[in-house]
């Protein structure tokens, strides 16, 4: 695993609290952020600048924004490219074709990387998955992802869940046919995805039971990709897993 690495985490709560903690139990530099809130009447510009002078004198390399998708997302990866850092996205991804273009094209004339944390899509039997059934085609694609918690989000679960399986379809098996998405929250906890061939289970991973590193294989993928490697959970992806999301509805 490389070493040096210095990251910003932009977020309070539970969620940045882990991220800190993986990112420092894998040698990491982590200095964190929490004042992310735009202030009361306080201008895009401003709200930029503010950011992005806060992530510029945190002398990090990467910027983790370990908050809620929202309006505020891509002023806050403007910021941390303003900063010259290279920035990592919580799913789901709402941003428009419009903001995804210009984002895209911003931060590759800049030699930054804009990562989206679909940590799923690194599990060995995705991996599996996408080695022996890519692109899917002749295949059809179900899963499940119910929480017994209530939702902490606000979002729908179908956007906040199921995202995480359309990202496994998208990176995996992506020409396969959807049968079927279903989500939701203070239901028995199930997480699984499986594929099918006329009407034959031919594949099936359970979420749920896998203990894997995922997000210590999401780092090292993202630290990869600044040395020259193939990183293909991109703002382009996150925008094509989220254009599949609205369907499902």
């Amino acid at each position: 695993m490389l070493d040096g690495r210095s990251y910003v985490i932009l977020g309070r709560g539970r969620w940045a609290a882990r991220i800190e903690d993986i990112l420092q139990s894998e040698g990491r530099r982590v200095e964190t952020n929490p004042e992310t809130r735009r202030a009361s009447g306080e201008r895009d510009a401003a709200y930029r600048s503010r950011l992005a002078e806060a992530m510029r004198a945190s002398d990090a390399q990467i910027a983790w924004l370990a908050v809620l998708p929202g309006p505020h997302i891509p002023i806050m990866i403007e910021a941390a490219l303003d900063a010259g850092l290279h920035v990592v996205v919580e799913k789901p991804w709402e941003g428009s074709q419009r903001e995804t273009a210009s984002l895209t094209a911003r931060a590759k004339a800049l030699h930054r990387l804009i990562a989206v944390h679909f940590e799923y899509c690194l599990l060995e039997e995705v991996e599996r998955w996408r080695r022996d059934f890519h692109p899917g085609t002749g295949l059809r694609f179900g899963g499940h992802f119910f929480l017994s918690r209530p939702d902490h989000t606000g979002m729908p679960a179908m956007a906040n869940l199921g995202s995480h399986l359309l990202a496994i379809r998208a990176y995996g098996i992506p020409q396969s046919a959807v049968l079927e998405i279903r989500c939701g929250y203070e239901q028995p906890d199930e997480r699984c995805v499986w594929l099918e061939r006329r009407n034959t289970r031919v594949a099936f991973i359970d979420l749920l039971s896998q203990k894997e590193p995922i997000i210590q294989r999401f780092i090292a993928k993202v630290e990869g990709s600044l040395e020259g490697a193939d990183f293909p959970l991109n703002l382009e992806f996150a925008l094509r897993v989220s254009n599949d999301t609205p369907a499902l509805r």
